[in-house]
């Protein structure tokens, strides 16, 4: 599966909520999401993230474990996505370490999804980094990830309120308050 988004910094969180659900997006309750991100070993920012593998180790809200691999194509909110639920995190952190990973930046939020259509809508509240929105689609088959995400950018703007797109992952952005 492919894995298409678009994202956004949202200035005024009520609006946003307002706004969602007078499009019929109904989001369920807020998720504590505490993810751990995991690089190539060697890997370094300047060296980009289109055509490197990265892997996440998720724990949810009720101690469910989900490992991710994601592989940008195009731009870094377009990637080849596997997922799967793990029974034990600290296990899997370890098979990542024999693998060549290296902890990154630790990314915790709180979200609530729901769905226009098909397509995903998440809200998150980062710790240390603040509101976003995220419209996703999942595809398995060829269509172009631009026009996708050009697609979803239009909805967003149709929303008609205040939001800064950002090309940039929750790990990236975390790493830029850390610093």
């Amino acid at each position: 599966m492919r894995e298409i988004e678009t994202k956004y910094r949202v200035q005024d969180l009520e609006t946003l909520l307002l706004a969602l659900k007078s499009a019929g997006v109904d989001l369920g309750d807020p998720m504590l999401q505490d993810d751990q991100a995991y690089a190539p070993a060697g890997w370094q920012p300047a060296l980009g993230k289109v055509g490197h593998t990265f892997a996440r180790l998720r724990t949810l809200s009720g101690g469910v474990h989900v490992f991710t691999t994601k592989t940008p194509l195009a731009n870094s909110m377009e990637c080849a996505e596997y997922e799967t639920v793990v029974a034990d995190r600290k296990q899997m952190h370890g098979a990542l370490l024999v693998l060549g990973y290296e902890p990154t930046v630790r990314i915790v939020k709180h979200r609530r999804s729901g769905a226009a259509g098909p397509v995903g809508v998440c809200v998150d509240v980062v710790e240390g980094v603040g509101a976003f929105v995220e419209l996703e689609l999942l595809v398995d088959d060829d269509r172009d990830g631009l026009t996708v995400q050009a697609e979803l950018d239009a909805w967003a703007r149709g929303l008609d309120v205040a939001l800064e797109r950002t090309t940039d992952t929750y790990d990236t952005l975390v790493r830029a308050v850390a610093s």
